[in-house]
């Protein structure tokens, strides 16, 4: 029913089918009053429509139309259609004439695609007591309406007000139950009011404790100014009147926020109302003809939004268009930083590497997932007792790295010493430490900052360095760095006269290996007598033999290595299990060993630190190696999923 396609962040692009066709997700829906549509929204891009149940079960007319040629019919579109069950209503109005029963088996008649069933809205700010009061009837009315469903795809919505223990709770209860897709509601006046940051607290909460194989559904949003926020918290749909809302009160939509048409000097976009109509002309109209070609514009912005983000997502630069939209207006702003505290739950999601680079656009940039993961990693790595730290220069900085040192700075001590057990790292924004044998991996080289650091980025580079000293015996500072980030030492270092910065290459393939697939890992792989072979043409290091057998090449795009036959079986050895592993049963052992992709359903287990893109050992329950390969999706997703490719094997008949 549910693939996902791509990933960056908690963002995903997927296929979602229906009866009446595939949706690919991040998907808007434009909502479709039964009785007075008036513009075409499959040509303006519309893959799918919702429209309200409950307003043609009221409608007489209506209700025998759809109940005598269905819905698709009523409201003459013949893609995917979802209908709401009068929720909404519900909470405007505080009563409705019509049961969980009857809305479900209405929705059926009617030949919906995704039917809703019937909860309570809860309204943010409200009691807990009555958050939790309303979340029990949409539980148990849930639950019940499981037992009406026949042949309809089936909404759940997650309520709980503004609690995140009842959002989470709810999410969770759901998720036990057997639906296809979860609405996120009750967050319109969260959106009406500006108050994003409550509706991060409000979306992560739900997320994050949803099944990971159903779509998520953020109701009422349809402004695109949230689209790129709203996809980088998990949300997969989006529905909203606003296209037509908005023009009957002559407001132009764009990603920027919202132009009244009594303000314009000039059309806001490049859209084909843009082109051919100036605002003297929108003006001169009658307010009827005016308002569809508003709507058109504002349709044809939100579907480009939602194009933009998921060439985002497949280019990997979602969150670089979430700065810039977050940048839009300062609670949006405020929301996206809110999204920062989240990246313990994010880094379980997000991608062990992307195509394009990290780029820093301002502190908010500090708290990406990139940042958290790198410093959870480098905590990991085994110690010497001294540590050298250099300051930044061009990447790879090992490369550019002067041999005339010049002075040094080191708390505590003047004397002179070699440097045999000496780590080395270059500190620089916004990775913190950066040892020199990581300094071509991803995203340690592939990331873009200022030249010009702001001060949030020297506290953070200075805490980080300030925390290290007491991991090491000793901790020797350049002068250049101690000036760039005020760190107020005092006792002269002197280097020997001959020391020289020099990368050992084998202990560089190594800690790669260790910072790739966990420590211990370069050890089993590169033991023996190493021959390392680098690119002609760039100088890099592009493959490493044991006694003429391939172990590893090492990818020029992001310095990870792509395991051979060879390196599987020494990673397996020495790997305990289930470290790097994905278990399959013993129905896909076949065609694991032939080579063959493995798809979810055959997975029975895999290692819980598996992220998407990782390099990946495929066994049996006996943790017999059978394969090795390339995860498309991290572990929760692997272990959640009954449909769609999980890892994309690279060689078979081990």
């Amino acid at each position: 029913m549910f693939e996902i396609k791509l990933k960056d962040n908690l963002g995903r692009t997927g296929i979602l089918k229906t009866k009446h066709g595939v949706i690919k997700t991040p998907a808007l829906m434009p909502v479709i009053h039964p009785g007075k549509q008036s513009i075409d929204v499959k040509s303006l891009g519309a893959e799918i429509v919702i429209t309200n149940a409950y307003i043609i079960y009221k409608n007489e007319e209506l209700r025998e139309k759809a109940s005598k040629k269905g819905v698709h019919e009523l409201i003459n579109f013949d893609g995917p259609v979802m209908t709401d069950s009068g929720s909404f209503q519900l909470s405007e109005y505080g009563d409705i004439d019509i049961g969980n029963k009857e809305v479900i088996e209405f929705q059926e008649l009617i030949g919906s695609d995704i039917g809703t069933s019937l909860d309570i809205p809860t309204p943010p700010y409200v009691s807990h007591g009555r958050a939790e009061r309303d979340l029990e009837i949409t539980l148990k009315r849930a639950k019940e309406s499981l037992k009406y469903k026949k042949n309809i795809m089936l909404n759940s919505v997650v309520q709980g007000s503004t609690f995140t223990d009842l959002r989470a709770r709810c999410a969770e209860e759901l998720g036990k139950m057997d639906f296809e897709l979860h609405p996120i509601g009750a967050v319109v006046p969260l959106m009406e009011n500006y108050q994003y940051k409550d509706l991060v607290d409000v979306v992560i909460s739900s997320v994050s404790h949803l099944p990971e194989s159903r779509p998520r559904h953020l109701m009422g949003a349809g402004h695109p100014m949230i689209f790129a926020l709203a996809v980088a918290m998990g949300c997969d749909l989006f529905d909203s009147a606003a296209y037509i809302l908005y023009a009957e009160d002559d407001r132009f939509l764009s990603v920027r926020g919202t132009y009244k048409l009594e303000n314009l000097v000039e059309m806001p976009c490049s859209c084909p109302i843009c082109i051919k109509y100036t605002p003297d002309d929108l003006r001169k109209m009658e307010k009827s003809e005016r308002k569809i070609l508003i709507a058109q514009h504002n349709l044809y912005v939100s579907f480009a939004e939602i194009r933009s983000i998921k060439q985002a997502i497949a280019e990997g630069s979602l969150m670089e268009l979430v700065e810039t939209r977050c940048r839009s207006h300062p609670r949006l702003l405020e929301a996206y930083r809110q999204l920062g505290n989240y990246a313990e739950i994010i880094e379980k999601y997000h991608p062990a590497s992307k195509k394009s680079a990290f780029f820093y656009s301002g502190p908010e940039s500090l708290n990406r997932v990139e940042v958290y993961r790198h410093m959870q990693k480098i905590q990991k790595m085994p110690k010497k007792s001294r540590l050298l730290l250099l300051s930044s220069t061009r990447k790879p900085y090992h490369k550019y790295l002067s041999s005339e040192m010049g002075d040094f700075f080191s708390e505590g001590s003047s004397k002179k010493s070699g440097m045999d057990d000496t780590d080395i790292m270059v500190a620089d924004v916004p990775f913190g430490l950066i040892p020199l044998e990581l300094d071509e991996v991803y995203p340690l080289a592939q990331n873009e900052a200022p030249g010009i650091i702001d001060k949030d980025a020297k506290e953070f580079v200075k805490s980080i360095i300030e925390n290290t000293y007491n991991e090491y015996e000793e901790v020797i500072v350049h002068a250049d760095l101690d000036k760039k980030y005020q760190l107020g030492l005092f006792s002269e270092y002197i280097l020997p006269d001959n020391f020289k910065i020099k990368i050992d290459e084998l202990k560089k393939i190594k800690s790669v290996a260790n910072y790739q697939f966990g420590p211990g890992a370069g050890e089993g792989l590169f033991e023996g007598d190493v021959q390392i072979v680098k690119s002609k043409k760039t100088g890099k290091i592009r493959h490493i033999y044991i006694k003429d057998n391939l172990i590893a090449t090492m990818r020029a795009s992001d310095g990870l290595f792509v395991l051979s036959k060879e390196g599987a079986i020494r990673l397996h050895e020495k790997m305990e299990y289930p470290i790097n592993r994905v278990v399959v049963n013993a129905d896909s052992e076949p065609f694991a060993r032939e080579g063959k992709s493995i798809f979810a359903k055959f997975i029975i287990d895999c290692d819980k630190n598996i992220k998407a893109n990782d390099e990946v050992l495929i066994v049996n329950d006996k943790d017999e190696l059978l394969a090795f390969g390339k995860s498309l999706l991290s572990s929760y997703e692997i272990n959640d999923f009954k449909t769609g490719q999980a890892i994309k094997t690279r060689k078979g008949g081990i």
